[in-house]
Formats: structure tokens, C-alpha cells, sequence
């Protein structure tokens, strides 16, 4: 019921939030009658600011269309490589006329991006997307809304996610041999359940796993948003946050978790932070900082963009991962495609390289949470195993940001690259050996590692 009340209201409110944005231009207007008042700037800035908080947000565009590769513009094409009931694989395709650059870009990594189902969309890693376009060939899981699929499409589980994600794996592998593979927050654990059942099988694994600001233990430094899935009950949950959606929209009758709860909660969280930054909104439309209104605009059209999710996924990740901690404990069972159970063993994760990347302010995803994979992933050699604590960066700073650009990519930069030398000449790298059914030891990957190998550091591996 919750749901039709609030599309309801959404519905009553967009004519208003119409008015006040045509309110807003009208005012802004100079050479309008109502423009030459003095007081009219204030006016169009406060019409503004309320179109801006009654608007409906819709999913952003990436707007990716050019990178910059050693000074020459290489043109993006994206396009859908694989289309599931609810996810697309989205591919980023570059273009150039260059033969030099064209070569170069030929060699590349092919890197899989896996985007969390956690609330807002895909889009909230366009600035990941961006750079890693720079050095490597490029795919994002792109979630669907789930108010958008249509009860005929069925279900979607936590074990449809990590069927999905292998999907995707086998899928750039068919294309370039093998790939690298990248999660960040939520994905962190279905991936690494992927990647373990695919190497317990016997698989080619990817050739890297990046894990980046990720719950894989939530019982270590536990956040705000760790302790309310572990206090709350799952019948509470169900209760309280799952509703069908309305018959306005494909998917009417399906259970889910609404967008717009989730974005309360998200605000809920700092809610004098979003009070001042909607202030200095207004204020600096008073001033005419236009840089500063676009920087504003565009995150807010980012974070006040949600998706709805599946309700049977929702909660079986808040059991699995937050309150029964089935993967450390050994205990995730995984119904494959053809109805099977089978367990999630990341200790047979042995052909595949590991970076761990957590900031240091990270108030989503505590500290150690991310890096108690290495102690999982026992499988994997030590020189194999690396961990990066980005300093000064909080949750969004490690994968978006000047953070992200300046710290953090240039060791996922060299830690991939490190591990594709290896994996294609077969010479310095445990990794690419094991890759290649070899028994005698390999060496390590080479002195220019992504960060210091997990072995340099007693607590690096989680006791």
C-alpha cells in the first residue's frame, strides 16, 4: 500500500515541481517583467531548488563518448553485449584512427566491472568507467530496475547474481582468452562466490580479482549500515521494507525493495550534510558559481536516481552476508542454472591474482571487511595477494574522485598489467604457471606490484 501512496503522491506533485522549474526560468529572465525585480534572482533560485527536490529522477546516462589515450581522442561506442532479464552486460567499445594508438589499444586487458545491485544504478561508476577506459578494454553489469521486469520473467535470487556473473566471466573469456575481473561494495561477495565455484569445478578463473570497499566479513569493524542488518530480523525486513509494485509500471505485482526507501535511508544517514549542500546550492545560484551548480546537479541527478530491487535477492543478501555470514563460515550453498547446490570453497581459488582496496574513512564497508578475503582465498599464492588501505578516502573516494584517479587506479593499473605480462608470456607469475596446468614454481610477478604483497604484513590476512 505504501508504494501506491507514494506514486500518488509522486504523480500530484510533478505538475508543481513543472510549475516551478518553468517558474524558476521565467524569473532567471532579464528582459522578462518579472525578471526586473530585485529581487528576482533569489526568487528564480528558490523555484529552482524546489523543482530540483520534487523532480523524479531517472536513470542517468554514462554519457561516456571519448577518452583521451596518449593525447589522441579515442571515440566510445556503447553498446549491449549480453541482455538477461535483470542485468545487461554493457561493453564500452573504443574507436580510433590512429594505427599507433590502435595497436596499442588492441593489446589491452579486457577488465569485467561488476556494479552493485544496491540501490542506485550502474551509472554510479561512470568516473570507473572513464578512467579504466584509458588502459583497458571495458564491461559493467548494468542491474535492471526491478519494477521494470515483468513477473513472467520469474525470479531473482542472490544465486541467479553469481550465475550471472560467471555467465558474464565465460562470456569475455570466449572473446580474449581470459579477463580480469573487478567488484565494488556490494558484488564483492557474489563475485568471489563466482570465481570459487568456478575454480572448484576446475575453470579458467579470471586472471585477476580487484575487491574494492566490499562486506566479505561484516562482523569485522561493523558500520551503520552493518548493524542495521544484523539487529533487525529477516521477518522484520519483510515486514517493513518489502512492497509489490503499483500496476502503472511492467512489473506490477512483483516484490521489491522500492527505490525511494532506499534513498530516505540514504539520507537519513547525513541529513545536515544534504541540508547544507541544498543550501549552498541555493546560494551559489544567487552568485551565478555556475561551476559549482553543475557539480551539484550532477551528483545530485546520480544519487537521487534509484532502482527497486528484487525482494527474494534482497533478503537472502541480508542473510547471507549479514547475518548468518555464510561465506566465512564456510557454509554458502549456490544453486547453479541446472538446480544443483554447490559450496562456495574460495580456498580452491588458485590461478587468480587479488587485490583488496578499502579507504581509510569508509563509513559503508568498515575497516578489514574488504581484506579478510585474503584469508579466504588460502589457495592463492602470497606473492599473489595484495592489499591497498587508501588514505584519507572514504566509501564513494575509492572508486570516484580525485582519490580514486590519483591513488587508487594507478595500483589497479600496475597490478593488472603485472599479472597480463605474466599470464601472456608464461615466465614470472604463480598465476599464469598454475594457468597453464605447469607443477614447478613460478616466480613472482615482478617488482613493480599494485601494492605490497599480503605476506609483508602480519595483519594483512585476518586472523
Amino acid at each position: 500500500m505504501l508504494y501506491q501512496i507514494f506514486e500518488t503522491q509522486r504523480s500530484l506533485m510533478e505538475p508543481f515541481a513543472d510549475f516551478a522549474q518553468a517558474a524558476s526560468k521565467l524569473y532567471a529572465q532579464h528582459n522578462s517583467p518579472l525578471g526586473q525585480n530585485p529581487m528576482a534572482q533569489r526568487v528564480s533560485a528558490g523555484y529552482d531548488l524546489l523543482y530540483r527536490l520534487g523532480k523524479d529522477y531517472e536513470k542517468p546516462h554514462f554519457g561516456i563518448n571519448a577518452v583521451e589515450v596518449d593525447g589522441h581522442e579515442i571515440a566510445i561506442h556503447e553498446r549491449v553485449e549480453i541482455d538477461k532479464p535483470f542485468c545487461e552486460l554493457r561493453r564500452f567499445k573504443r574507436f580510433t584512427d590512429d594505427n599507433d594508438t590502435l595497436e596499442k589499444i588492441k593489446g589491452q586487458p579486457a577488465v569485467l566491472i561488476v556494479a552493485p545491485l544496491s540501490g542506485h544504478y550502474a551509472t554510479l561508476l561512470r568516473d570507473t568507467v572513464r578512467t579504466m577506459l584509458k588502459d583497458h578494454k571495458v564491461y559493467i553489469t548494468d542491474w535492471k530496475n526491478a519494477r521494470l521486469v515483468p513477473l513472467s520473467e520469474g525470479e531473482f535470487h542472490l544465486d541467479d547474481y553469481v550465475n550471472y556473473v560467471q555467465e558474464f566471466i565465460r562470456h569475455l573469456q570466449s572473446k580474449y582468452g581470459n579477463c580480469h575481473i573487478m567488484s565494488v561494495c556490494q558484488p564483492t561477495v557474489p563475485v568471489l562466490a563466482a570465481v570459487s565455484l568456478m575454480a572448484s569445478r576446475g575453470e579458467t578463473t579470471p586472471i585477476t580479482m580487484t575487491m574494492m570497499g566490499g562486506p566479505i566479513d561484516a562482523t569485522k569493524s561493523p558500520t551503520a549500515v552493518n548493524n542495521l542488518a544484523m539487529n533487525k530480523s529477516y521477518s522484520w525486513f519483510e515486514n517493513n521494507v518489502i512492497y509489490r509494485v503499483p500496476d502503472n509500471f511492467p512489473g506490477a505485482g512483483r516484490r521489491v525493495y522500492p527505490g525511494f526507501l532506499q534513498h530516505t535511508g540514504f539520507v537519513a544517514m547525513n541529513p545536515d550534510r544534504h541540508l547544507k549542500s541544498h543550501y549552498d546550492y541555493f546560494k551559489d545560484l544567487i552568485k551565478g558559481d555556475n561551476s559549482s551548480i553543475d557539480s551539484h546537479r550532477d551528483f545530485y541527478d546520480e544519487y537521487n536516481a534509484v532502482l527497486d530491487m528484487d525482494a527474494d535477492y534482497y533478503l537472502e543478501t541480508i542473510t547471507t552476508v549479514f547475518q548468518e555470514f555464510k561465506l566465512v563460515r564456510g557454509t554458502w550453498e549456490v544453486k547453479n542454472p541446472e538446480g544443483k547446490l554447490e559450496l562456495v570453497r574460495p580456498q580452491d581459488i588458485r590461478t587468480t591474482a587479488l587485490l583488496t582496496v578499502e579507504g581509510e574513512l569508509d563509513d559503508i564497508s568498515g575497516s578489514g571487511q574488504t581484506e579478510a578475503a585474503h584469508k579466504l582465498c588460502s589457495g592463492i599464492v602470497r606473492k599473489a595477494q595484495h592489499h591497498l588501505e587508501a588514505k584519507g578516502a572514504g566509501h564513494y573516494g575509492i572508486f570516484s574522485g580525485r582519490r580514486w584517479r590519483d591513488v587508487v587506479y594507478p595500483h589497479v593499473k600496475s597490478f593488472i598489467l603485472a599479472h597480463s605480462q605474466a599470464d601472456n608470456t608464461g615466465a614470472g607469475s604463480a598465476v599464469a604457471a598454475k594457468q597453464k596446468a605447469a607443477t614447478k614454481k613460478a616466480a613472482p610477478a615482478g617488482k613493480k606490484a599494485a601494492a605490497k604483497p599480503v605476506a609483508k604484513k602480519a595483519s594483512a590476512a585476518p586472523k
